[in-house]
């Protein structure tokens, strides 16, 4: 058995998360995150992060040093500690519609899938229904697929739903549209050949799905989720002025945060988290090229 250790200085500001996840896949007590992530040949590593001081203190434990290696890289990678966010904040921390959640918590991280077939999946799950039933459908896929070890569980790998039988996928309570699209998508990934342009040919699998997975799954900051109803409802109610019922168009969404690149989907992720509860519309961003951004803007971006 492996144990290895790594401390990391974030260069940034930067917090652990607060809260079990709804999965039940990444658990959090008294400040101590676990989880439980599986190497490409299903090899168990038991990784855990903490605070420590100024330092972030991630550890694994698994059977071969390979593997346990492999899962502080992944949790490294999902807890975006290395991640440093500081031209963003600078950027934006004045803008009228997500300055104030970035003043308001700086150590924010989007909330990142060790691996990028569980970010698709749990995608898939998530279309077009309410969250927490969504949460219940993935709990369900982990308790029939998952890997299971030291009282933990991983999420499933892309080759066991790929071999599962539409109703089988199903009785987790998918529709059965996405229960084929989810088998048959998975059985991509299992081959190592989930290109964009081949998932996107799936039925059932849209753009939605592929921005969610490139921002949560790979890390890209620029990929907005642009036909998530939250943000068709946010964009159609600022664009109108504050009707409830305006829904704005997928190249509307785009187009309105196309001022936050090439953090477009990072602030996509902000606006999410600041649901739509106010009473007054939100400000849109400024547009590029004004006084206003041209003064806030990234100094690394050229032009």
């Amino acid at each position: 058995m492996h144990d290895l250790r790594v401390v990391v200085r974030p260069p940034f500001a930067f917090r652990l998360p607060a809260l079990s996840g709804m999965d039940g896949l990444l658990r959090v007590r008294e400040g101590v995150v676990r989880r439980l992530v599986c190497d490409p040949a299903g090899r168990p590593a038991v990784v855990r992060a903490a605070h420590a001081g100024a330092d972030v203190l991630i550890s694994a434990r698994a059977d071969q040093l390979e593997t346990a290696r492999w899962g502080v890289e992944r949790l490294r990678f999902a807890l975006g500690v290395d991640e440093d966010l500081r031209a963003f904040h600078e950027r934006f921390r004045h803008d009228p519609l997500i300055g104030p959640a970035l003043r308001a918590d700086r150590g924010w991280r989007p909330p990142r899938r060790p691996a990028v077939f569980e970010a698709f999946a749990w995608a898939v799950c998530e279309q077009l229904i309410e969250f927490q039933r969504a949460a219940a459908i993935q709990r369900r896929l982990v308790a029939r697929w998952g890997h299971s070890h030291a009282g933990l569980r991983d999420a499933p790998p892309a080759a066991a739903l790929a071999r599962a039988a539409p109703a089988e996928l199903q009785s987790c309570d998918l529709a059965a549209a996405r229960a084929v699209a989810l088998r048959r998508a998975a059985g991509h990934f299992a081959a190592g050949r989930a290109t964009p342009r081949r998932l996107a040919a799936v039925p059932g699998i849209g753009s939605w799905t592929l921005a969610i997975t490139a921002l949560l799954g790979e890390g890209r900051a620029d990929a907005v989720p642009a036909g998530d109803l939250h943000l068709r409802k946010l964009v159609g109610r600022v664009r109108s002025g504050g009707d409830p019922r305006a829904r704005a168009g997928q190249e509307e969404v785009l187009a309105f945060f196309d001022p936050y690149a090439p953090y477009g989907g990072l602030a996509a992720l902000v606006t999410m988290r600041l649901g739509l509860t106010t009473a007054r519309p939100p400000r849109a961003p400024a547009p590029a090229g004004t006084r206003w951004s041209a003064r806030r803007r990234d100094p690394s971006r050229p032009g």
